[in-house]
């Protein structure tokens, strides 16, 4: 697997990481035995970056990932999140980006990963009633006492980033990003090239839209949150089927999937992006892998750009509970 660096830290990380949060919740049944063969076989071949986070699964993927990786912690850079509250049946609360609340969530997660410290430690989700810099404060504590390497942001505007940056170097930007979430390219982009941090994209395949396995509400599993998602529903899935199409007839003239199409346009943006697609089937991991020796030329990108336009995408990014909790 290609690298890339990881801010300015130096560090090299995997040009393509492996999200993990389908493997405890939200896309249908759970397999650990399967997960933990794709977080292995993942290893194998390069993928360092294993995103998780305290509230996937309520802790269970925190818990999986650290017990796949207890034999080859060396291989793995471990990135996790905190800020995002649920209760115990699972039900959203809100967002805690109090000092208490980080040292708390970090300790924890600690534990239930297994580690002595964790890779990258992002703020899932900006908390609106506490300023960037207590948060960011208390974080940079951590890093201090050697229970963190590197802190990162998820779904924060340009200005919380610039403000965060500010208090202590932000290594990554986690934010949704693909062919059919290109918000942003208006803003988060350029301030990420300008501040050296990496730009980590979340969803780059539309929630596995892109794959061009789910274009009607029959093809989800069981128990799978997306029929509910806005995209997925009614005339914007149609609507979106029609994009997708095009991205398949580009795929094809390129010999390769849509998914692997997708996140080699990702790719060809910057260097400062790093896509991290989620799969818990081996099959699929190593597709995605693939899609690191897709190479597209200017006009290639042009082309997907032009075929899947910023603003055609039908619906709304989230249910607008969940969009009120993203920075903008």
């Amino acid at each position: 697997m290609k690298t890339r660096t990881l801010g300015k830290t130096g560090v090299p990380i995997a040009a393509i990481g492996l999200g993990c949060m389908g493997m405890s919740e939200f896309y249908g049944p759970r397999d650990d035995r399967e997960s933990t063969r794709v977080i292995h076989r993942a290893l194998d071949l390069g993928i360092n970056l294993l995103d998780t986070a305290d509230v996937y699964g309520m802790g269970h993927n925190e818990a999986l990932v650290g017990r796949a990786i207890a034999d080859r912690r060396d291989k793995a850079f471990v990135a996790t999140k905190f800020g995002n509250v649920r209760n115990a049946k699972g039900e959203w609360l809100g967002v805690d980006g109090h000092a208490d609340y980080v040292r708390r969530s970090c300790e924890t997660s600690l534990k239930r990963l297994g580690v002595q410290v964790i890779d990258l430690y992002y703020q899932h989700r900006v908390d609106a009633e506490v300023p960037i810099e207590d948060t960011v404060g208390a974080m940079t504590r951590l890093v201090e006492e050697g229970k963190v390497r590197f802190l990162g942001l998820s779904e924060a505007a340009a200005k919380t980033v610039r403000r965060a940056h500010k208090v202590h170097p932000i290594a990554a930007l986690q934010t949704e990003y693909s062919l059919w979430s290109r918000d942003p390219e208006e803003e988060l982009l350029a301030t990420c090239r300008d501040l050296e941090i990496t730009f980590v994209a979340y969803s780059p395949l539309g929630r596995g839209f892109l794959s061009g396995r789910f274009t009607s509400p029959a093809d989800f599993p069981k128990d799978d949150y997306r029929p509910n998602h806005p995209r997925f529903q009614g005339e914007n899935l149609e609507r979106n089927v029609a994009l997708l199409r095009r991205v398949e007839s580009i795929a094809k003239r390129h010999g390769c999937t849509s998914s692997q199409l997708a996140l080699a346009w990702l790719l060809a943006r910057g260097e400062e992006i790093v896509p991290i697609p989620g799969t818990k089937r081996l099959k699929y991991l190593e597709e995605n892998a693939a899609a690191a020796d897709v190479s597209l030329t200017a006009d290639d990108r042009e082309a997907l750009e032009e075929a899947v336009p910023r603003g055609a995408v039908a619906g709304p990014r989230y249910v607008e509970a969940a969009m009120r909790r993203v920075n903008l």
